[in-house]
């Protein structure tokens, strides 16, 4: 067993970026909750309060719009619980898809850029997109949620067409993700927290806090709870290849991402108290409407391909073991010549008879039925080699 920096560096890092990321989206999910589910005050100047039991205790919880009028010795921030999953988070991008931009960002078919040139228009669009979102909200635009969530799931939907037609689409599906954290923790970073800071300095000095910053770090905290389960999706897209393996997998991403902010309406709906009839109707509505789409949507085998391959003659394992030289091994095998793998990924070796016809089903979803393997089709693999090892498939791996 030889020691591998960089993959013990990854793992190190994503299970940083895990336990951050939960402290985080439950902090936020339990502010949210907690803002609506409070009572006007028996007594004092709170704005509201709220009892709730937990652990064997109970809890009192106040909260004042702006501030209170004596500043308390204990003052909790919330802060850091974001911008460490930001920075974890982009460093697992570097080092996967930066480091190996080869075979995880880039994709020769789509277009001829350099490994230096696709992570400068990485960087780019997660900068552009933050300041594109800070623009929006503090624009006349801004004074409307609806309107903001309109236009802003509209540069996101265009983000993710632009991004998969020169980027591979996981490397596509993931910066859409950074672009929505980095909007995230850029509203705690430059709004948030700093409207909480001058609050707190204004209370100190003896002055009135400006209403308009608590309601403008509500807001962006607002918005931060509407884009997580989106986010929170394309963390483990890269799991799930009938997604961003679709012809059209911006779309497929810009359903399950309403999706998610449907469902998480339809809690806040909750949370409140309100009626939830029609926005679960809606939910359920779009959920469908994905489902349907990512199931009976035609991947990529074109038209006349999809005509020829019943006609084909059934393939043996010696006309596809030549397919898996040229174009699989070089990941797939005990051990990798891929200076991006040191092990064969997801465990799937295809040096063999035996260890083919083992992985078969994971072959037909991911280099058949769709066109994600393999990485960026760096090798060249052509449809033609595709329905070959589909027909050996389909007639039952033969040897």
């Amino acid at each position: 067993m030889t020691f591998d920096l960089l993959e013990w560096l990854n793992l190190a890092v994503r299970w940083f970026h895990l336990t951050a990321g939960i402290a985080w989206i439950g902090s936020s999910f339990y502010f949210v909750w907690l803002d609506n589910h409070l009572v006007p005050p028996k007594q004092g100047d709170a704005s509201g309060e709220v009892w709730s039991v937990h652990g064997g205790g109970f809890y009192h919880k106040q909260k004042y719009q702006v501030a209170p009028a004596h500043m308390p010795e204990d003052l909790h921030w919330f802060k850091w619980e974001a911008y460490t999953t930001w920075i974890t988070g982009f460093l697992l991008l570097v080092l996967v898809y930066y480091v190996g931009a080869s075979s995880f960002l880039l994709d020769p078919a789509k277009s001829s850029l350099t490994a230096s040139d696709a992570i400068m228009l990485g960087l780019v669009s997660l900068a552009g997109g933050w300041g594109f979102y800070d623009v929006l909200c503090r624009s006349p635009l801004g004074k409307d949620n609806r309107v903001v969530g309109v236009v802003w799931f509209a540069f996101l939907m265009f983000a993710a067409w632009f991004l998969n037609s020169v980027f591979n689409a996981r490397g596509a599906y993931l910066h859409v993700g950074a672009i929505m954290g980095t909007a995230m923790v850029g509203n705690v970073f430059f709004v948030i927290i700093p409207n909480q800071r001058k609050v707190v300095a204004a209370l100190m000095a003896g002055r009135e806090p400006d209403p308009a910053l608590g309601k403008a770090a509500k807001q962006r905290s607002l918005h931060n709870n509407y884009m997580t389960l989106p986010v929170l999706f394309i963390m483990i897209s890269h799991h799930y290849a009938m997604t961003y393996g679709a012809a059209r997998p911006w779309l497929v991403l810009a359903l399950i991402g309403l999706t998610g902010v449907a469902v998480r309406h339809v809690f806040n709906l909750r949370h409140r108290g309100a009626s939830t009839g029609r926005a679960m109707l809606v939910a359920g509505a779009m959920a469908l409407v994905m489902v349907t789409y990512v199931s009976a949507e035609k991947l990529t085998l074109p038209a006349e391909a999809k005509a020829a391959a019943p006609d084909a003659a059934p393939a043996s394992y010696a006309s596809v073991q030549p397919i898996f030289a040229r174009h699989c091994l070089a990941c797939h095998a005990e051990h990798p010549s891929n200076a991006a793998f040191t092990a064969p990924p997801l465990g799937v070796e295809l040096d063999s008879y035996e260890h083919a016809r083992i992985y078969a089903a994971r072959v037909k979803k991911v280099a058949v039925d769709s066109e994600i393997m393999p990485l960026g089709n760096t090798t060249g693999i052509t449809r033609e080699e595709r329905d070959t090892i589909g027909r050996w498939i389909a007639a039952g791996t033969p040897q």
